[in-house]
Formats: structure tokens, C-alpha cells, sequence
């Protein structure tokens, strides 16, 4: 809820929604004109705390099932795709942007993540300087995310924001191997007042996340053409577990599309 009240408060565009904090404050929702996302207001991620309701008594055993907590109903957007866009931001304001990824999930969980997104250029401009502009307002240090659903507005390609994340974040993975910087070294050179350096994509790239049992190929995905794995050293493999994750990099052959 405060994060949606502090984007608005930048006049940044993010989903209608309505703060719930017991069952019956459903009522005030019109799920005539839209469906909604229940979404507790802390402590979610990869789809928990999350429930899709198509009428106020879905919504209500939904807020019910889990727990009661403190939640938002959010207007369910139909989305043409999603996209990221990751910044990193020096201790005296001084920026840095990655080029912006578009993204595929899969029950709620990252599958794939690939840049170029295929983005128009205007969108990716606006991708970045929303970034930059929330990183500012909260004045932060380090490396930070922002998801974002790509909907088609009455002008064209639109942006809403979904989320931000102040850290690294999977969908810049990529960035270990298909950028002349990565997210995580880029992070510790804002936060250790170093210049930041300016990300330059290197290659057309696809960063794959290995989800339980995708680990257990990591032999065979090693040894795949233009293959980068990385696995997280984690004993237990369990259903949506992040295990580790695979990018593929096709060196030369960038451009703003596809792919």
C-alpha cells in the first residue's frame, strides 16, 4: 500500500487498486468492469500471498485464506507482456542504466528473461527514466528494479508499474554475462562510492532460470552452444525452488528486438 501511495505520489502509472484490511472492504470493488488481485502487503513473491478474484465473495474467502492480513486488491491488467528495467544509483545521485529486459513467467515464478525486449524505443526511455526517477525520490544507493506490465494504451505501448525492487534482481541475471557489467558488481561499486560504469549490452541474450528439477540437467545445458551456467549451490530441490539459472548470449548480434 505505501508503495503504491508513494508511485502515485511521483505520477507514475500503477494498476487501480484498493487497501483491504478486512473481509467485507471487498464490497467496494466493482468486479463488474475488471477482476482483481488480492495481495497481502508483506511477505509476497513468486505469486504467494496472491489470489485472482472475479466477484467479492471470491475475495473475501481469498483474504480469509491467507490470513487476513493486511492486503490490496488491484485491478488485474491485461498485459501485452512484462518488462524490467534495472538502474544502479552512486551515493552522490550519479546513474547508471541497463538496458531494459522483457519477461516470462511461469505460475507466478521468472522463466525467461530476454534483451533486447523488443520494446519501442520510447517505451524503453520511459522504462529507464521512471526507474531513475524513483530511484532518486527515495534516494538510494545500489543497484534497483522495476517490473513493469506493457499494455497497449490508447497511444501505444504503455507502462505500468507492477513492482520495485531496491537490490539486484533476477531478471538482471542476464547482466553477468551478456553486459560489459554486471548488476552485482555494478551494486558494489555504487554502495562502495566508486564511479558507476556505463552498461553496454554485448550480445542478444536469454538468461533462463532452472526451477526445481531444471537443476538436474546442468551437465547437459553446460555443454549447450553459448551456454553460461550459474547454479546456487542449494541442497534441497523443491517445487519452484530457484536452483540456478542459464544464460544463453549470442555475441554480435544485438539489435532492439526479439528473440
Amino acid at each position: 500500500l505505501e508503495e503504491r501511495r508513494f508511485l502515485e505520489g511521483l505520477g507514475v502509472a500503477v494498476a487501480p487498486y484498493l487497501a483491504i484490511d478486512q473481509a467485507g472492504d471487498v464490497k467496494a470493488w466493482d468486479f463488474s468492469t475488471s477482476r482483481a488481485v488480492l495481495k497481502t502487503r508483506r511477505l509476497g513473491y513468486d505469486g504467494k500471498g496472491q489470489a485472482l478474484a472475479a466477484s467479492a465473495p471470491e475475495a473475501a474467502q481469498a483474504f480469509d485464506r491467507l490470513g487476513a492480513a493486511p492486503s490490496i486488491l488491484e485491478a488485474f491488467m491485461p498485459f501485452r507482456c512484462e518488462a524490467s528495467a534495472i538502474v544502479a544509483r552512486g551515493a552522490g545521485g550519479a546513474m547508471a542504466a541497463f538496458e531494459p529486459a522483457q519477461n516470462e513467467h511461469r505460475d507466478h515464478i521468472l522463466a525467461v528473461s530476454r534483451v533486447p525486449s523488443g520494446l519501442q524505443p520510447a517505451t524503453i526511455a520511459s522504462a529507464i527514466a521512471t526507474a531513475e526517477k524513483i530511484a532518486t525520490a527515495l534516494d538510494h544507493t545500489g543497484v534497483l528494479a522495476v517490473e513493469y506490465f506493457v499494455i497497449d494504451g490508447p497511444g501505444g505501448e504503455a507502462l505500468v508499474v507492477n513492482e520495485i525492487a531496491p537490490r539486484v534482481h533476477n531478471s538482471g541475471h542476464w547482466t553477468q554475462d551478456g553486459a560489459n557489467i554486471s548488476q552485482f558488481t555494478q551494486h558494489i561499486r555504487a554502495i562502495a562510492g566508486w564511479p558507476l560504469v556505463a552498461p553496454q549490452t554485448l550480445g542478444r541474450t536469454r538468461m533462463v532460470n532452472l526451477i526445481g528439477e531444471d537443476a538436474t540437467h546442468w551437465r547437459q545445458l553446460a555443454g549447450e552452444a553459448g551456454a553460461r551456467l550459474h547454479l546456487y549451490g542449494k541442497r534441497d530441490i523443491r517445487p519452484g525452488r530457484k536452483m540456478g539459472h542459464v544464460n544463453y548470449v549470442s555475441f554480435g548480434l544485438h539489435k532492439n528486438g526479439g528473440g
